[in-house]
């Protein structure tokens, strides 16, 4: 995983935290403008998160979106993996390769140090913990 976190891991996390508000399932236009998207593109965004099963989809013109985990059960780290693939704890963050105490960059040492502090705080947040930032 890079160290930025691409629009569609966050339409995500917004998809999940307005899905879990809501008690009923959730029309896709409905959705999509509650988290400031196209319906085109929200597709794509609950994509990976049907695939983990945490979200049910229904098509047709009485389906839509329907929260099937609770939140306190979902970190920030899951949907960060779930979207933009597993991290690599490995990848230096300097070259495109892997770094290593054997052949480490520069900052070797104190980036590992802070990324393993940045993947606790995600794995330790959980979805419920978030609020929407309104527009």
């Amino acid at each position: 995983m890079r160290l930025e976190i691409t629009r569609k891991t966050d339409l995500a996390i917004r998809a999940v935290i307005v899905l879990g508000q809501r008690a009923q399932k959730t029309k896709a236009p409905i959705l999509a403008d509650a988290i400031h998207t196209t319906s085109g593109f929200l597709s794509q965004v609950m994509t990976p998160l049907v695939a983990r099963g945490w979200v049910r989809s229904d098509p047709g013109p009485t389906g839509g979106y329907t929260l099937m985990v609770d939140m306190q059960t979902v970190s920030v780290l899951d949907v960060i993996e779930a979207v933009e693939g597993k991290m690599d704890e490995t990848r230096c963050v300097l070259f495109a390769r892997a770094c290593s105490a054997i052949d480490p960059c520069a900052i070797h040492g104190p980036w590992g140090r802070a990324r393993a502090e940045m993947i606790s705080e995600l794995r330790s947040t959980t979805l419920d913990q978030l609020q929407l930032p309104t527009f």
